[in-house]
This record gives C-alpha cells, sequence and structure tokens, in this order.
C-alpha cells in the first residue's frame, strides 16, 4: 500500500472506531443503516405502514416485511391495528427506536461542532465536497 494510503487506512480505522464506539450507546447488536432509516422515517412521521415505508424507499413490501420483523423483534418499533381500518397496520418508534435516533442525532450534532471548531471554512467546504463523493461513488 502506498504511505498514502496507509495513512489514510489509519486515519479512517479511528474514525470508524469513534463513530462505532459512539452508535453502539443504545446497546443494539445487528442494527444496519436500513434499519435505523427505517426506524428514523416511523420516527419522524409518528406513525407509519409497511406500505408507506416500502414506496418511500423504493424497495418491496416483501423486503420491508423483514426489517420491521427484525425491529420488532428488538423492541425497536411497534405495531398497532388501525381503529378505522382493521386492515391496517400502524408502526411507530418504541422509546428504546426513539432513543436510538435521538442518541444519532445528538451524536452527528456533536460531531459537527467539533469539526466546524477545528476547520475553517473552506477546509469545511472541502471536507464536505469530498465525502460527498466518496459517498456518491462507493457502496456501504
Amino acid at each position: 500500500m502506498k504511505q498514502q494510503n496507509n495513512d489514510f487506512f489509519d486515519v479512517f480505522t479511528d474514525l470508524q472506531c469513534f463513530i462505532l464506539a459512539n452508535m453502539n450507546k443504545g446497546n443494539i447488536s445487528g442494527v444496519t443503516a436500513t434499519h435505523y432509516n427505517i426506524i428514523e422515517y416511523v420516527y419522524r412521521k409518528e406513525e407509519a405502514t409497511g406500505k408507506q415505508i416500502s414506496k418511500a424507499f423504493n424497495v418491496s413490501h416483501a423486503a420491508v416485511s423483514k426489517q420491521i420483523r427484525f425491529l420488532m423483534d428488538n423492541d425497536l418499533i411497534k405495531q398497532k391495528q388501525s381503529s378505522s381500518d382493521r386492515r391496517i397496520f400502524n408502526l411507530s418508534a418504541t422509546e428504546k427506536g426513539q432513543f436510538l435516533i435521538n442518541n444519532s442525532e445528538d451524536f452527528r450534532k456533536t460531531v459537527t461542532d467539533q469539526v466546524s471548531a477545528v476547520l475553517d471554512n473552506h477546509e469545511l467546504q472541502t471536507l464536505t465536497v469530498l465525502l460527498n463523493k466518496v459517498l456518491k461513488n462507493i457502496k456501504i
């Protein structure tokens, strides 16, 4: 590996450890980015159906159902039958799910404030552009 790659690897490892240590404060193992996005969607909407989630994320209802099952089994979202239409089940975030979202958001705000305090405006803009470029071109 080139020295630049080694340096990046070391810095990225430190960043990854920092992020994972802070993200796991909810003590929830097995939660993926997809799970997180579903919890956040349901939390922000206050209630949503599986059909709404599959439409919002442009994935099949079957794929969403599998994710919802995991989230319900881990007490991150709950399901309640609609009183107006018994065929509809509304999903909402549990306290544990809300904690995960709020903790993650607090962490992002803290890191954003810390990075903004270290970098000047030009450096922050450059970092933002570079991270966007990388994220658009890799699969996580």
